[in-house]
């Protein structure tokens, strides 16, 4: 019976999990879910924090911005700690950032108490990304590793559609209390339980199987007189060359220099300038990449700008829904609210599906294939007008189904971008290498909603854009996911990161670079990491 015959005729796949495993997923779950409830609940609690402490719009939409500006380092950082010393500690340190700046936003006594602790929730949800979902991954076996992707990146998209309901309880229970004002101090409070029960669940969990396989190898060649030199990210660029980690430090510093001036100042700065930020920390970010790979940097950098691509094509959506919903087609609150969490769910839908599709069919393909699908799903929730939604509200609910579903292969088959970008990092260098592509490639979605509304105008008329005022927000949306969903079905089916390596350094291509479904056990157990002329 040959290999795939073989795990056909295997029972189920739950089978092959042990309870650890599962109890590390779950303590890796909580952690995305958490970071989807802390993405939507922010939007929602400005208004009562700029009234608490008495500050405008402009200033309070700053504490959305202050998680981007520092989660490009906190990937590096924590992914550094996660290769270095161990994937279970970078979880546990992601979670006490993330909990500590809760706690803070809960009972802080000035504004800006709460900008600092944002930071440190971006850090902490950074390094999520690199630590949570490397230990997850490498923890589960091989054949079921885009199930282990997927099904962890459903807690985001879960802990997203939510949070609107949990918001609408609590405003609801205080209301005419003597609580109403501090309803987004319970809110943030409220976020202490899950965190309390994924530090329960992350004391005591063994390190993942690949990080410990890599240890005990080290510790052969080490006992045979071989030279192991540390390759983590943070080591790498910050202390390895004096001369080299100096001017490292001074393009960190400056780096964050820019992207304050991006998130904080940016009303106030020319367009130009603001582009020629965005260069710098672009060139920056490459730089960071390049030392850290070596000769496999064509790779690093190409999943980098995989990942940011990936960003533009479902951050449109997801930042302005919320906004199309109610100010372009006019609906109530709750309907609205209603109709995010149909969004959300149905990308968490989708996230599960990925998991399935991708070990059947392999992490590209069914990656691929599935956002071509989307891209026919997206007309028709654009097509439902506002006249149609306030004449039935059966018009509403078709585009509660139109959104579930196109949420389910356009915004869900992102659940395997873990795993997509895990197979072109070696062990030693894998938390890093996915957490910093990750959440660099992350700054994408904090431009696509500005590029969607310098492209509609008002979203409430199409007044002020540069496209056509007739086009609306609607439109405008369809246009932006079409055009970058095309843009990422190419990169992805193509290969992108392997033609990049290939065409600069085919010297350096590895093994797991080209394997996508049926080979990968193999591949992994004859040792993924080796380096093979193209």
């Amino acid at each position: 019976m040959s290999n795939v015959e073989a795990i056909a005729a295997r029972k189920s796949w739950r089978d092959e999990l042990t309870g650890t495993q599962w109890k590390s997923f779950w303590a890796a779950w909580i952690g995305y879910l958490l970071d989807g409830f802390d993405f939507v609940m922010i939007t929602l609690v400005l208004t009562e924090i700029g009234r608490t402490f008495h500050v405008g719009p402009a200033a309070t939409a700053t504490l959305v911005s202050a998680a981007f500006i520092a989660r490009w380092f906190g990937g590096l950082l924590l992914g550094a700690i996660g290769d270095r010393i161990g994937r279970k500690e970078a979880m546990v340190i992601s979670i006490l950032l993330y909990a500590g700046g809760s706690v803070v936003c809960a009972i802080a006594p000035a504004f800006w108490v709460i900008f600092v602790a944002r930071v440190c929730i971006g850090m902490g949800m950074a390094g999520e990304y690199g630590s949570s979902a490397t230990y997850v991954i490498e923890s589960w076996p091989a054949r079921l590793r885009n199930k282990a992707s997927g099904f962890l990146i459903s807690g985001f998209s879960l802990g997203a559609g939510v949070t609107a309901q949990v918001y609408a309880l609590i405003e609801y229970l205080t209301r005419g209390t003597s609580a109403e004002p501090h309803t987004w101090r319970i809110l943030f409070a409220l976020g202490i339980i899950p965190i309390a029960l994924a530090l329960w669940l992350r004391r005591a969990l063994p390190e993942a199987a690949d990080f410990v396989k890599m240890r005990e190898e080290e510790a052969a060649r080490a006992a045979v007189g071989e030279t192991v030199k540390k390759t983590d990210m943070f080591t790498m660029l910050f202390a390895r060359n004096p001369k080299r980690s100096i001017i490292n430090i001074v393009l960190a510093l400056t780096t964050f220099g820019c992207l304050i001036v991006i998130y904080l100042f940016k009303s106030g700065v020319p367009g130009l300038v603001l582009a020629l930020l965005w260069v710098v920390v672009a060139a920056v970010m490459v730089s960071f990449m390049v030392q850290f790979e070596g000769p496999r940097w064509p790779t690093g950098v190409a999943v980098m700008i995989t990942v940011f691509v990936a960003f533009l094509y479902s951050w449109p959506l997801q930042a302005l829904l919320p906004t199309y919903y109610r100010q372009t087609l006019g609906l109530a609150s709750d309907t609205a609210s209603n109709l995010v969490t149909a969004t959300s769910f149905g990308a968490a839908a989708g996230c599960i599906m990925a998991g399935f599709i991708g070990d059947r069919f392999g992490t590209r393909k069914a990656y691929w294939v599935s956002l071509l699908i989307s891209e026919f799903l997206v007309l028709p929730v654009f097509l439902v007008s506002r006249g149609m939604v306030h004449s039935s509200v059966i018009w509403v609910v078709l585009l509660g189904v139109f959104i579930f579903v196109q949420q389910m292969f356009g915004q869900g088959i992102s659940g395997l971008l873990p795993k997509f970008i895990s197979n072109y990092f070696p062990v030693e260098k894998r938390a890093a290498g996915l957490g910093f592509s990750y959440n660099v490639g992350a700054l994408g979605g904090a431009i696509a909603p500005v590029l969607g509304i310098a492209l509609a105008g008002d979203p409430a008329t199409g007044v002020g854009g540069v496209l056509p005022s007739s086009w609306g927000l609607g439109w405008t949306l369809f246009i932006l996911s079409f055009v970058f969903t095309a843009v990422i079905i190419v990169l992805i089916a193509i290969n992108f990161p392997l033609r990049m390596q290939k065409l600069l350094r085919p010297d350096h291509v590895r093994p797991a670079d080209r394997m996508d479904h049926v080979d990968e056990e193999l591949a992994v157990s004859r040792n993924p990491d080796t380096i093979v002329a193209s």
